[in-house]
């Protein structure tokens, strides 16, 4: 099974300290089965610019954009993104664009997201979670 990776994952093994649960579950998995959104990168990359500390930019460039598959925004996420958005908005269910859109890319790609933030994406049908960052973060 692969994986795309949302923001809060990502973000995760880039802390100072990680947790060493999903440290040592993330080097168990292939890297020709680790992916992004290009989303999730735009999402960091703005994180990087609101602040003075350019070693977020290096850690971007250098430690994340070398290890793992950017996947586009392209057509046919878009209108996986458009079906998932009007589901959702008949339910009055929404979740915030950039989540949508990281959705739509795991969806369409049919990859399983890797999250810690359960609460908002369990609201999209036929996206696969994985929980493992979730689990780790209310470990004691």
């Amino acid at each position: 099974m692969a994986f795309l990776f949302d923001t809060d994952a990502v973000s995760e093994a880039l802390k100072r300290r990680p947790e060493p649960a999903y440290l040592e579950w993330l080097a168990r998995v292939p890297r020709d089965e680790q992916y992004a959104s290009a989303v999730t990168i735009g999402e960091m990359y703005r994180g990087a610019f609101r602040t003075d500390d350019r070693r977020h930019l290096v850690n971007i460039e250098e430690r994340v954009l070398t290890t793992i598959t950017v996947l586009p925004y392209d057509t046919a996420v878009a209108r996986v993104y458009g079906d998932l958005h009007a589901q959702l908005g008949a339910s009055n269910s929404l979740i915030a664009d950039a989540d949508l859109q990281i959705a739509a890319t795991a969806v369409h790609h049919g990859l399983r997201l890797v999250t810690g933030n359960l609460k908002h994406f369990a609201r999209v049908p036929g996206l696969l979670v994985e929980r493992i960052l979730a689990a780790v973060k209310t470990r004691p």
